[in-house]
This record gives C-alpha cells, sequence and structure tokens, in this order.
C-alpha cells in the first residue's frame, strides 16, 4: 500500500499565544521629568521680561561696574601713552642729584677712566697729562682745548668718558670734580723696518699708551 503524498503545510509550527512575560524592574519613563514645550517658552519669556535690553548684556557697562568695584587702576588709552612718551622723551636729562657731604674718615671717592693701546708715544703723552694734573674738570677741559700737541685731543676724550662715569654710575656733579691722579704707562711696541741706503734697513718703533685718569671730590 502506498504512503499518500505529505502535505508542507503541515510541517509549520502554529504560533503560540503565550504572552511575554513582563521583567522584574519597571521600565522608567523618560518623558515625564523633561519640562514641556510650553513650560519652556514660558521660562523664556521670563527670562526675557527680566533682561531690559532683549536678553543682551551690555558687556561695556559690567566691565565699567567690576571696574569700580574692585577698585582696578583705569588703564590710559593708547593716545595717552604716546604723550606721555613723547614728553618722557623731549624734556631735558636731569641733572644727577648732589652727593651727601662725606664723614669724618670716610675714603673719597675715586672715578677711574682708561684708554689702551693709544698709538702715542708715553713721552709726548706725559708732556700733556702734567698740566692738567690737580686742576677742575672745567679748567682741564680748557687746557686741553687750547692745548697744540697731537695727544691733547685723546686726553680730552678719555677725561669726558671720565666724567659721564662719575655722573651716570656715581651720581656726581661734574662742576665738584677735580682730576686727581693722571698718569701714563708704556704699552707694546710695533716694530717696523724702512728701506735705507747701501741695502740696509732701519728699525722704526711704533709706541703705544695706556693713559689712566682718576677723578675726586673738591675739598
Amino acid at each position: 500500500m502506498r504512503d499518500s503524498p505529505r502535505n508542507p503545510d503541515d510541517d509549520v509550527e502554529e504560533p503560540t499565544s503565550e504572552e511575554p512575560t513582563p521583567t522584574d524592574e519597571p521600565t522608567a519613563d523618560v518623558t515625564a521629568d523633561e519640562p514641556s514645550a510650553a513650560a519652556q517658552e514660558d521660562d523664556a519669556d521670563e527670562r526675557q521680561a527680566e533682561q531690559p535690553d532683549g536678553g543682551q548684556v551690555d558687556e561695556t557697562a559690567a566691565a565699567e561696574e567690576v571696574g569700580l568695584e574692585s577698585g582696578a587702576p583705569e588703564e590710559p588709552s593708547r593716545r595717552q601713552r604716546r604723550r606721555r612718551a613723547a614728553e618722557v622723551t623731549a624734556g631735558t636729562r636731569p641733572r644727577p642729584r648732589a652727593r651727601a657731604p662725606r664723614r669724618d674718615g670716610e675714603a673719597p671717592v675715586e672715578v677711574r677712566a682708561q684708554a689702551k693701546y693709544v698709538r702715542s708715544a708715553p713721552r709726548k703723552v706725559r708732556l700733556v697729562v702734567d698740566h692738567i694734573r690737580g686742576k677742575s674738570v672745567d679748567e682741564a677741559r680748557a687746557i686741553l682745548t687750547h692745548t697744540t700737541r697731537g695727544a691733547a685731543e685723546d686726553v680730552l676724550k678719555l677725561l669726558n668718558s671720565c666724567v659721564a662715569n662719575a655722573e651716570n654710575n656715581h651720581e656726581l656733579v661734574a662742576d665738584e670734580l677735580k682730576v686727581g691722579r693722571a698718569y701714563v704707562d708704556e704699552g707694546p711696541t710695533i716694530k717696523r723696518f724702512r728701506p735705507r741706503a747701501l741695502g740696509r734697513a732701519t728699525k722704526i718703533n711704533k709706541r703705544t699708551s695706556h693713559m689712566t685718569i682718576t677723578l675726586t671730590e673738591k675739598e
């Protein structure tokens, strides 16, 4: 006996009517805590009503209020800073203040300036330096200005440098100073040769000098 043909619909499983088991933890309602759209609009209207400029804060007014409350100094404008700088640069150079009187037993202040490797012979420079030793600054300048020797120009430059050191570094006045010590040391000698008659060579010594000037206060 032949088997009857099998119906494919018989293999399909019928859906069960079992309901899913509810979980133990209840699902949280996310939308319950969020404010509604109407509530948000009401809050925005209240904030806009509190601010007089339609919700915009005046930054300059707030900054001025903060500056006044904290007591911070007002920063000068760019034009004021430029004007102050011009006043400082255009003004004359302040005169150095007078030094306090020297106490008894205190060593006098000495300001020194030195020039090395001057291309002049020490013997010629000493003839000029001997004239200004012990003189005041004004007298020494007058003597060096009217001296006809070539070394007088180098000695005058050294004297002006010493006066500048006294004014800028020690706050002294040039009118109250005099030349204390002034001496010249011999520097290295540059040796050269010159051809002479009958094939000879004559040595030439080009001497240099180290000049030193010291200024002290007048008594």
